[in-house]
């Protein structure tokens, strides 16, 4: 898990990706993404993207939902629940944080500095236990996160993912921001080639 912490909240999500290293490096093509390869199934090649919510701006290596609402079976509207139902991985960590590191279950009376210390302690503990093999079971044993089928149905609830109301994590003030020019085509074509693989799996299950 990547973490950028220190921001502050009035300049949003978008503000905040803006501001932090995994966007330097993103711009500049130094984080090592794998070259553009064919969809399954498919000969049409895609790029790696990163899958982000609405409030974010549109840029070559960043996917984010149609707006609005669209028609039940419609391809933007099962596009949109396939991008939702991946994105829950998210929400499965910040479960997980604040359910093993209790500091997290309100807010935290410390200076900035030692709050940013803390947090990113917090998270280096998390992906070190995730990657060991002794201690992942015991992290976050079968049946601690949430598994979604392609339609955004629950598979298997989880217990650690539920973090509304005990959680100090919360949701930063969403700042509209517009995409640069370069980036929507992009965006467009990809959206258009995982639409048509989408409605392709659909069709033929």
């Amino acid at each position: 898990m990547f973490a950028d912490i220190g921001s502050r909240e009035r300049i949003g999500d978008g503000g905040v990706l803006r501001n932090s290293l995994l966007w330097q490096k993103m711009c500049s093509n130094q984080l090592q993404l794998p070259e553009p390869c064919p969809l399954p199934g498919s000969n049409i090649e895609a790029p790696f993207v990163f899958l982000a919510d609405g409030v974010f701006a549109l840029s070559t290596h960043i996917l984010k939902p149609y707006p609005g609402i669209h028609e039940r079976g419609s391809q933007k509207r099962i596009f949109n629940q396939r991008l939702s139902s991946t994105r829950v991985v998210v929400e499965n960590v910040f479960g997980i944080l604040s359910s093993v590191f209790r500091i997290f279950k309100k807010p935290i009376a410390l200076e900035v500095n030692k709050v940013s210390l803390i947090t990113m302690t917090c998270v280096r503990l998390h992906n070190f236990l995730r990657r060991s093999k002794t201690s992942k079971q015991i992290y976050t044993p079968t049946g601690t996160i949430y598994i979604l089928d392609d339609d955004g149905s629950i598979i298997r609830p989880g217990s650690k993912r539920d973090i509304s109301g005990t959680c100090a994590i919360k949701s930063l003030q969403n700042v509209a921001r517009r995409p640069p020019l370069h980036a929507t085509g992009s965006k467009r074509k990809i959206q258009i080639i995982l639409l048509s693989h989408i409605t392709t799996i659909c069709d033929n299950g």
